[in-house]
């Protein structure tokens, strides 16, 4: 995120809502966390990760970027899948302007095709980023580039990395010049509008799947029972829902030596993001088939 500067009178501010759509991993939440300057989303290897729309927002100059990271779109059998795809496809009417990404480094022929074509119906400006190009030959990325091309127009094709960082300051300057003329909507110290609690639920989940590997299924939910600021320290009481027996035994761990780890390394990350010290009690519940549940999903996909 680039500093707040004093503002040019020389050129009309600019602000507008910029949908970041892709294929699951992406890198749709990397980028959106390079280009904010510090981690609202959570990452992780495995597909689907993210389940809402994420905000974040970059300051520049003359212009106020506000993105709005999105589940990952693909063709989805599962209930949980279908309503987390159909958030991210109910996202895009709604901005003004709409970042596609792909993974220069492995191709995703059928979630592409199916994005391409929910853009085709939206009059929106549409800017190309293809990211991961630190894992590409220059040959291969050209003849993506090529490709791609050829397939719709694009206000835009950027190469970019949201690992390293490399050309996202190009890309957030490219989508500045298709965004409305229009006031700031939010303070200049703003990077989300997310609540803290959404948050704390956000790092307890990513940790589980970064620490359970491939163990435990995207059928798991994190929810804060009670977020309580005091003076020196912030009290999280915290439910890790899976929908089976084995799953609770996994994420607990032999001798609770799981549930410890998960809850030592998303104690210290809201400790970093808060600036306080936190008391983080988590517990494991098992909900049998809540992903399948309508009410459930509702609140998941609108918090």
């Amino acid at each position: 995120m680039t500093d707040s500067e004093p503002r040019s009178k020389t050129r009309a501010f600019r602000c507008g809502f910029i949908a970041i759509v892709g294929a699951p991993n992406a890198g749709k939440s990397t980028l959106l966390n390079r280009l904010v300057g510090q981690k609202i989303a959570i990452t992780s290897k495995k597909p689907q990760t993210t389940r809402n729309r994420i905000t974040g927002i970059r300051h520049h100059e003359n212009a106020q970027l506000i993105f709005v990271d999105t589940p990952g779109i693909h063709r989805a059998s599962k209930q949980l899948n279908v309503r987390i795809v159909e958030t991210a496809l109910g996202t895009l009417e709604s901005v003004d302007v709409i970042v596609f990404v792909v993974d220069a480094s492995r191709k995703d022929e059928a979630s592409e095709t199916m994005i391409r074509k929910a853009l085709d119906r939206i009059d929106r400006p549409v800017v190309l980023a293809l990211n991961k190009v630190d894992l590409v030959q220059k040959s291969a990325l050209l003849a993506g580039i090529d490709q791609r091309s050829k397939l719709r127009s694009f206000e835009a094709i950027v190469p970019i990395s949201a690992k390293t960082g490399d050309q996202v300051s190009v890309l957030a300057e490219v989508i500045e010049n298709l965004l409305p003329v229009g006031p700031p909507l939010f303070p200049e110290d703003s990077v989300t509008d997310l609540p803290m609690r959404f948050l704390a639920a956000e790092i307890v989940r990513e940790k589980v799947f970064r620490y359970t590997g491939q163990e435990i299924p995207y059928s798991t939910m994190v929810t804060i029972d009670d977020y309580k600021e005091e003076k020196r320290i912030t009290h999280i009481h915290a439910t890790i829902h899976v929908e089976r027996d084995s799953q609770k035994r996994i994420v607990i761990g032999q001798g609770g030596a799981m549930l410890k780890r998960i809850g030592e390394a998303a104690r210290i990350e809201i400790e970093t993001m808060i600036e306080s010290r936190v008391f983080l009690h988590l517990f494991v519940r098992v909900d049998t088939n809540w992903s399948r549940d309508a009410k459930v999903l509702e609140r998941i996909c609108n918090p």
